[in-house]
């Protein structure tokens, strides 16, 4: 039978009602002839729970034991998902992560998914079971040990495991009904989209869209799997939600096919750093070595033999940055006058695969930004995105007015 993954994020599976009604979706599913695999997470709030239990007993814990203890949240969600789908009379059976196996590297709490193997579960399959419930977010090491895959890590569960099985689709079950181009909240105008391609949603996820985890788009690009992205509170029809797809199977696309925000960045800069062969490795080195995250870089033109030095980086990652430069300062490697950090900034980004065949967006998006008096700080670009730093006070309106002045209000 072909076989379809659905996965239901923690708010899907809250209380057991919502489990009810998640596996409800599955029993249609499995009426429909369908193999399921169902990946679940924690029920809503139940990680933050384990994870503030690990911190107040052991502020420098095993993160071996870290690993056991958060990922009891999905082992239960597995469980319970299990037993409404028996009750209801079609044949299910709870899966850990080490029972499918998933196999996955040693990094605990940040473990990457190496392989997974089919054999348990098709074999299950075939001897009845019409659903396999798979506790999200987990796996086991090389030593045996569980691991976690870190925050977001049921979505990168679910699209390996639908290319791990070629399943004929991916349907992520969450508390939208779909992929937006830009946030609701902000603009009421924000229209959802029946389809997006793989390159738009990753920029999207990684931009601050928080629909879908980075890493999952990435596996699903990498694997050609279809993602539909769905709300477990509506009603389905076989078109609901969005799908996320090759970008062949897109006839018409707007130019521009999201905005997306992220209020947490940072603006730091280095004043006057010696302009030499050399210093960006110098200066970039040590910030990736601190397990600092930078995106956007601008270096200055040059006087004097000195420059200056501007990246962003998360607000979180701030202390972590200063302190690297701090020990690259002292150890010779870098010199530099001051380090500035501005906290007080936000990220608004133009995404689109329009963008490449189409000119003038840069210019649109500048001059819209300049219409309503917001000064960019920093640009940076690639192929279909365009992104800026401006003051945070700004960024709702950033977003309400590029949403417009694209017209992403209007389908394609």
């Amino acid at each position: 039978m072909p076989v379809l993954v659905m996965k239901f994020g923690g708010t899907s599976v809250a209380n057991l009602d919502r489990i009810k009604r998640a596996a409800k979706r599955v029993g249609v599913e499995v009426a429909k002839g369908y193999d399921v695999i169902v990946i679940v997470s924690a029920m809503s709030g139940k990680t933050n729970e384990l994870v503030g239990w690990v911190n107040e007993t052991s502020p420098l814990y095993d993160a071996r034991e870290y690993d056991a203890i958060v990922s009891s949240g999905e082992n239960v969600t597995a469980g319970l998902m299990a037993l409404t789908l028996q009750e209801m009379d079609v044949p299910a059976r709870s899966w850990q992560g080490w029972q499918v196996p998933v196999k996955t590297t040693s990094a605990h709490s940040a473990a990457r998914i190496e392989e997974i193997l089919s054999d348990n579960i098709m074999a299950k399959f075939a001897a009845g079971d019409r659903v396999a419930v798979v506790a999200g977010f987990q796996g086991v090491s090389p030593e045996g040990r569980t691991t976690t895959l870190g925050r977001g890590g049921s979505d990168t569960t679910a699209v390996a495991f639908a290319a791990a099985f070629e399943a004929e689709r991916c349907d992520i079950y969450t508390d939208v009904d779909g992929v937006y181009t830009t946030d609701p909240r902000i603009t009421d105008k924000a229209r959802k989209l029946d389809k997006i391609a793989f390159e738009e949603m990753l920029e999207l996820a990684s931009l601050g869209a928080k629909v879908l985890q980075t890493r999952s788009v990435e596996l699903a690009m990498r694997y050609k799997v279809k993602l539909r992205v769905l709300s477990s509170f509506e009603e389905q029809s076989d078109t609901a939600g969005t799908l996320v797809c090759a970008e062949e199977e897109i006839m018409e696309s707007n130019v521009v096919s999201g905005i997306a925000y992220s209020r947490d960045e940072a603006k730091m800069t280095l004043v006057s750093v010696a302009d030499r062969p050399g210093i960006a490795a110098a200066i970039f080195g040590p910030l990736s070595d601190a397990g600092v995250n930078v995106d956007m870089i601008i270096q200055n033109i040059a006087e004097d033999g000195r420059t200056d030095m501007t990246f962003s980086c998360p607000t979180d990652q701030v202390k972590r940055a200063e302190k690297a430069m701090e020990d690259a300062k002292a150890s010779g490697e870098i010199n530099y006058h001051d380090l500035i950090a501005d906290t007080d900034v936000a990220k608004i980004s133009a995404v689109g695969i329009g963008m490449r065949s189409q000119s003038g967006v840069a210019a649109k998006m500048f001059k819209t930004l300049s219409d309503e008096g917001v000064n960019i700080k920093v640009i940076a670009t690639s192929e279909i995105k365009i992104s800026v730093l401006v003051d945070r006070k700004y960024m709702e309106l950033a977003v309400q007015a590029l949403h417009d002045a694209f017209e992403l209000e209007k389908a394609a």
